[in-house]
């Protein structure tokens, strides 16, 4: 099970010290042991103003819901402006998710944490490489670089290594692009990923 990542803001971080360790040092004083793991969420979520970690999550998943329409929105905005005729609406969520891991020039922004969004980003690195043609792995990370700003190419070239989309050497010394079909859920996200491009 893909672990969800909840970001905990405020707007007044010395609050949140102070807060947090009000509640800390009240513990210490009646002789009780550090908080759990499960605590200790609870007491930065109050430290925060809310109630505990649950309010926090499900604001947090309320949030995502929220900027997941509004980053669609966005992506079909970006195609229209383009005049690229692909309705979103008969993407898949995985396949929406996945573009919306891209940036304006179409450069991966982030590795997604859910496998199935992060498998289906890779597809659109593995259309940079080219078919019959040998690389070296300078020369990956050279094509992965540009096509990503979070610089880990390391992490890039392993994933596809892994997905079986790039085969290579066991010394790492060469590099190919494997012949794969990609199934219909993934060629509409690529035709998508292309026509976000022109």
């Amino acid at each position: 099970m893909t672990r969800l990542s909840v970001p905990l803001a405020t707007p007044d971080v010395s609050a949140l010290a102070k807060t947090l360790k009000g509640f800390l040092h009240e513990r210490h004083a009646a002789g009780k042991p550090p908080p759990g793991h499960v605590e200790l969420l609870n007491l930065l979520a109050r430290s925060a103003g809310l109630r505990n970690f649950a309010t926090l999550k499900a604001a947090s998943l309320a949030a995502s819901a929220q900027g997941s329409a509004a980053a669609a929105a966005v992506i079909a905005g970006r195609m229209a402006a383009k005049g690229a005729a692909i309705d979103l609406g008969t993407l898949s969520p995985t396949a929406r998710k996945a573009l919306m891991q891209f940036d304006e020039a179409h450069r991966l922004v982030r590795l997604p944490n859910k496998l199935s969004v992060q498998q289906m980003a890779m597809w659109a690195l593995w259309t940079q490489f080219a078919a019959r043609r040998s690389y070296t792995e300078k020369e990956v990370n050279a094509i992965l670089n540009a096509h990503h700003v979070f610089g880990d190419p390391a992490t890039l070239r392993r994933e596809l290594v892994n997905m079986k989309l790039l085969g290579r050497l066991s010394d790492c010394s060469k590099y190919w692009k494997e012949a794969r079909r990609p199934d219909a859920d993934v060629r509409a996200f690529l035709q998508a990923w292309r026509a976000g491009m022109r």
